[in-house]
């Protein structure tokens, strides 16, 4: 199985639908009546639906093992077709669109074994994903406009030459990943006022996102955090203790960072970790949800156009 260990947590639904047609009026009407030899097809179908979206990851190899917190199963008759829907939601790493289609599946499989001993041209049709929602690609998707970002790597050694830096390179990576073009990448030693100079002259250029990697721990020289915070106007906690929360999952001394995030104007600052681990789960940690804070700082500005999310 792929590796979900960097995915974040969060409310996942999938609706699925199997079509099962049947040759004959009289079947249908047998369904509707309860007078299948078998039994009542339509129960017995749901049941059977309700354990197989549960034991989806004990048929299909590759699928993850996973808490499902709600599942629905519906029928609806059509002329000669009975139309099955599945909805299951969790919140995981991962998606339910298998367990849901996987559900659908086995319910049709149900109805065409009750039903075959009465109906010898029975079809399985249409089983298929409707609709999920979850995850960080609806996140994505939501946010379409173009954010400018600087990296700054603190480190009196990389800025030294006596290491090579890894971890701004590895959030320049994340970032691409999610379409944000990096215009300043720049080392700078672990000096407040050179912090200082560097972020607010950032944010008087008018870049809108700057990322702080390094200096956010506990030895004497970590000072990212004393010359970042007074720049900082309206701060954001939240943020870092998203980020802080799931690298604890992670990590057991993720809860000794001490990074600060907040708004100087219209930029963003964001303070991470040093090291390419930490920064790393902090870019999965916190992208691309952060960058809702765009479209709510921005509404209502004369040049933000932004489009309609429905849910």
């Amino acid at each position: 199985m792929i590796d979900i260990t960097h995915k974040i947590t969060t409310h996942r639904t999938a609706i699925a639908q199997a079509t099962v047609r049947v040759s004959k009026a009289e079947t249908i009407e047998a369904v509707q009546n309860r007078t299948v030899p078998k039994g009542d097809v339509l129960e017995a179908s749901r049941v059977a639906a309700l354990f197989a979206v549960k034991r989806t990851s004990d048929m299909i190899p590759d699928c993850h093992p996973l808490p499902i917190e709600y599942t629905s199963v519906s029928h609806h008759i059509e002329g000669l077709s009975i139309i099955i829907s599945t909805e299951v939601h969790t919140i995981y790493r991962t998606g339910v669109e298998v367990e849901a289609m996987h559900g659908a599946s086995v319910a049709a499989l149900t109805i065409y074994d009750m039903l075959k001993p009465i109906d010898k041209y029975i079809e399985i049709q249409n089983i298929r994903l409707l609709s999920k929602k979850g995850g960080k690609s609806q996140f994505r998707d939501e946010f379409d406009r173009s954010i400018d970002a600087a990296v700054v790597v603190c480190s009196d050694s990389i800025a030294g030459g006596k290491k090579q830096d890894s971890a701004g390179k590895a959030i320049i990576s994340k970032l691409e990943q999610h379409n944000i073009q990096v215009l300043d990448y720049t080392i700078i030693p672990d000096d407040v006022q050179t912090i200082q100079q560097k972020v607010t002259a950032l944010c008087d250029k008018g870049i809108r996102l700057v990322i702080i990697t390094g200096g956010t721990g506990l030895s004497a020289k970590d000072l990212t955090p004393e010359a970042v915070s007074p720049l900082i106007e309206r701060h954001i906690p939240g943020i870092m203790e998203a980020a802080r929360s799931y690298g604890q999952q992670r990590m057991p001394y993720a809860m000794l960072s001490r990074g600060v995030s907040g708004l100087r104007g219209d930029t963003l600052i964001l303070t991470l970790p040093g090291s390419t681990r930490g920064a790393e789960e902090s870019m999965d940690a916190l992208f691309p949800g952060v960058l809702h804070l765009f479209k709510v700082t921005d509404w209502g500005k004369s040049d933000t156009s932004w489009p309609t999310h429905t849910s």
